[in-house]
């Protein structure tokens, strides 16, 4: 058979072993409703309760701080739009990032058709947030500030607990919401330690399902519900739970931080190979910063003189899976903002790949893909030529 290897891992990752047969079990057998009084809503809302405990433990907060949404997008959503109608009279300034993910960036959108203004920081060559800028724009009026922890196409890692100091200092009634979709099942994080007030995560990046995800909000937040309906989970968020995707979510934080700190030491030293590798190629630019100031499982190449998509295929036909970008906007393609934000070069743009790793990459599959690289890029560019 074939090496199939699958550098994709900050679109989706594979669901885990763990997850899948827990998920099984609630749906064939466990199957009822959390909210009916007999003993099948109990046993299935024991599930939700379990799941509550493992996130709740791993991120140091209480249990009733933990929201279940549908995944990263609909997190960002609640927090940003729930958190600006219910804290309008405060003051409708938001600030947020030239290179977050599309799910805050049109949250942004929205609030501005409504009134809030919005201000949206430039990063540094590194994909870093200019500080300096950030604590420029912090102001009386401000009521949320929204940054990510780690891109989704370059992994820059923004210096969270830094950030929250600062916008504290300037003003201690600004909440500080974080992306953290790209960042946790990769870093510990602990939101009460480092003043971060709403936290997103999605399943489907750390070995769990697709469709489930949940939100941390600090008990003190005020924040309004964007759907509702039976009043389930404190009237946050209403609707009839996802008992297995909430089943496999709690599976899936437990098996992350599974031998943990071992786990992402293999990745950065594969990461480290592997660049070392593309580098042997001419042309060959990586963006962003590498190493341990950077986040573990996410490499951005770009190769001049070949379009991103004509190499993705052509690695494709090796059973080498990557991405031209981030998924989440692959419907639409478009330039992407975060490497103009970070100064790439205009006849980069469109020639960039994003190898991105799990803790189950090999260092052998990531040789086999620089191999193909090896051998695929010097042809393309030949045929690019003529």
């Amino acid at each position: 058979m074939e090496l199939e290897v699958y550098l994709d891992n900050s679109a989706t990752t594979k669901c885990a072993d763990p997850v899948k047969d827990i998920m099984v079990k609630v749906l064939t057998e466990d199957y009822g409703n959390p909210s009916s009084m007999h003993k099948k809503g109990v046993d299935a809302e024991r599930y939700i309760r379990t799941a509550k405990e493992i996130i709740a433990k791993n991120l140091k907060v209480n249990e009733k701080e933990i929201i279940f949404t549908s995944g990263g997008t609909e997190s960002d959503n609640l927090a940003i739009i729930g958190t600006a109608l219910a804290n309008r009279r405060s003051g409708m300034h938001i600030i947020t990032s030239a290179i977050e993910h599309p799910a805050v960036l049109n949250s942004m959108k929205h609030l501005e058709e409504e009134g809030f203004k919005i201000t949206c920081l430039p990063v540094d060559r590194n994909g870093i947030v200019r500080m300096d800028k950030l604590e420029a724009a912090v102001c009386e009026e401000t009521i949320l500030v929204s940054i990510m922890h780690v891109n989704n196409e370059i992994g820059s890692v923004q210096p969270v607990a830094e950030i929250a100091e600062l916008i504290k200092k300037k003003n201690r009634n600004v909440l500080f919401h974080v992306d953290a979709v790209q960042g946790f099942g990769k870093y510990r994080i602990l939101p009460k330690k480092m003043g971060i007030d709403l936290l997103s995560v999605s399943g489907h990046k750390i070995h769990g399902p697709k469709g489930i995800g949940f939100l941390y909000v600090n008990e003190k937040v005020k924040i309004k519900p964007l759907m509702f309906g039976g009043e389930q989970q404190r009237g946050i968020r209403s609707g009839t739970e996802n008992v297995p995707g909430i089943a496999g979510i709690g599976e899936a934080v437990k098996f992350s931080y599974e031998d943990h700190e071992n786990r992402m030491e293999n990745l950065y030293k594969i990461k480290e190979d592997f660049i070392g590798s593309l580098l042997e190629i001419e042309d060959v630019r990586i963006n962003g910063l590498t190493g341990k100031d950077s986040a573990p499982h996410i490499v951005s190449a770009s190769f001049a003189k070949i379009r991103s998509e004509v190499l993705l295929h052509s690695l494709e036909e090796k059973g080498i899976y990557v991405s031209s970008g981030s998924a989440c906007a692959s419907n639409k393609p478009a330039i992407s903002a975060t490497l103009k934000g970070i100064g790439v070069p205009k006849e980069l743009l469109d020639s960039t790949i994003r190898f991105s790793f799990s803790a189950e990459t090999t260092a052998e599959e990531l040789a086999f893909c620089a191999e193909a690289l090896k051998e695929i890029v010097p042809r393309l560019r030949k045929y690019a030529r003529r």
